[in-house]
């Protein structure tokens, strides 16, 4: 490809016969609209001869030829009005995007989104093994939340966990070898998808529900410490029924813990539709006295937006809030459900076209100029080339050897000797 300077120079020399009367400003703009011109003609020519490369450098040097100032750097979105119970307001109906938030929300979803695609891939290679709960389709959920709180706020969630992962600080890295068990997963190869964890992040449990009274437990520490820290305690609409949650919306509601609780309404549990499982689907109520928001979980502003006001409503001292989020999940409850025997191919794909939140935040930032559409591909290339490094260091990683099987059980040496749990304990393979 000729030189980007060269051709601005042979540029300049044409205009050496114009008229010298024209303003500076003049000059700069026309020689602006020129020189993006002269590379735009130059990509359709090398194009066929340098392929993909030349149009991935192409999509560079257009958007870095814009100045961030050509960019709006801040817009206010219209969002969907939450429902409410026991409340006499609730989060506000606009929410106000930053680009450099929008950008980063893109990228984390967008992140998501490719990672669990690359675990379904692996998967079907019986690369990654047992249980697996993939999160396309809620990527606003988590996204939106982590908007909302801080990173010294706690986490705890069920099993679909790997985007809360990503959200709480862990690595694409981290996860794709935690799921092919290897030693450089987040759990050190020994959790596997259902079992997560990292700073101010508690999993990742396999027991349905059960993560709920633990949260309590972790809010309960937040007030006793009197740190101005709250946690999320996420289930989801599987989960709702389970009569541990009541206890613990008991307890939490009398000790006015700093809690939110948060029910991922994905519409299904397992195969079971939400009328076919529960006698009253309006799961924001169920804490009977404790207040409740309804919200679109498929939009991540508007997700945001009632997490700070669950947030200021714990941190005020007022006690636990639930949230019901309305979402959506693309694949099967787990890998060994195909996801289209209690529900319809066509359903799914209205929902994809519809109510995707990536697709959702991307026509948001493009129609109020808040990003371009190179800019954004960049990300997605980015993003891509992420997860593929990911995923060859979860198949090249090596696994944890036998005698770290009983390793990082206790926090320290235990005073005791525990039954095949203690550090020293020599195992050998019967395989």
């Amino acid at each position: 490809m000729p030189s980007l300077i060269n051709l601005i120079e042979e540029d300049r020399q044409q205009q050496g016969g114009e008229k010298r009367s024209e303003t500076a400003g003049r000059w700069q703009q026309d020689s602006m609209q020129k020189m993006l011109t002269i590379i735009s003609n130059v990509l359709r020519g090398s194009a066929s001869r340098n392929g993909a490369q030349v149009v991935s450098e192409a999509a560079s040097m257009v958007v870095s030829s814009r100045s961030y100032a050509d960019f709006t750097p801040e817009a206010t979105f219209d969002i969907k009005k939450v429902d409410l119970h026991r409340l006499e307001e609730g989060p506000p109906l606009t929410a106000t995007l930053t680009r450099e938030e929008g950008l980063k929300y893109y990228r984390t979803m967008q992140t998501i989104r490719r990672m669990e695609l690359k675990a379904d891939q692996l998967y079907k290679q019986k690369i990654i093994r047992g249980f697996c709960h993939l999160y396309d389709g809620q990527e606003a959920c988590a996204v939106g939340i982590e908007g909302g709180i801080t990173l010294s706020d706690h986490l705890i969630t069920a099993y679909r966990a790997h985007g809360y992962t990503l959200t709480r600080g862990g690595t694409v890295r981290e996860i794709m070898a935690e799921l092919t068990g290897r030693r450089g997963g987040i759990a050190k190869g020994k959790g596997g998808s259902m079992h997560m964890y990292t700073k101010n992040f508690y999993g990742g449990n396999g027991i349905v529900g059960a993560q709920v009274p633990l949260g309590a437990g972790v809010a309960l520490a937040c007030k006793y410490l009197g740190n101005d820290q709250l946690c999320v305690s996420l289930y989801g609409d599987g989960a709702a029924n389970q009569g541990q949650i009541f206890e613990t919306y008991n307890m939490s509601s009398l000790w006015k813990l700093p809690i939110i609780f948060i029910c991922e309404n994905n519409q299904y549990g397992m195969g079971t539709s939400v009328e076919r499982s529960s006698a009253s689907t309006e799961y924001y109520k169920r804490g009977d006295y404790i207040p409740g928001l309804r919200v679109d979980g498929m939009d991540v502003l508007c997700v945001r937006e009632a997490t700070k006001f669950a947030a200021d409503h714990c941190r005020s001292g007022k006690g636990p809030i639930l949230m019901e989020l309305q979402t959506y999940r693309y694949h099967g409850h787990s890998m060994s459900d195909p996801g289209v025997s209690y529900r319809t191919r066509e359903e799914i794909q209205e929902v994809r076209s519809k109510s995707d939140p990536i697709s959702m935040l991307k026509d948001r930032m493009l129609s109020n100029n808040m990003a371009s559409i190179e800019e954004l591909k960049e990300i997605d290339i980015a993003v891509r080339k992420e997860i593929e490094d990911a995923a060859q260091f979860a198949t090249t990683d090596p696994e944890p050897p036998l005698d770290d099987l009983c390793s990082h059980i206790f926090a320290t040496d235990q005073p005791f000797d525990v039954r095949g749990a203690t550090p020293w304990t020599k195992l050998t393979s019967t395989s």
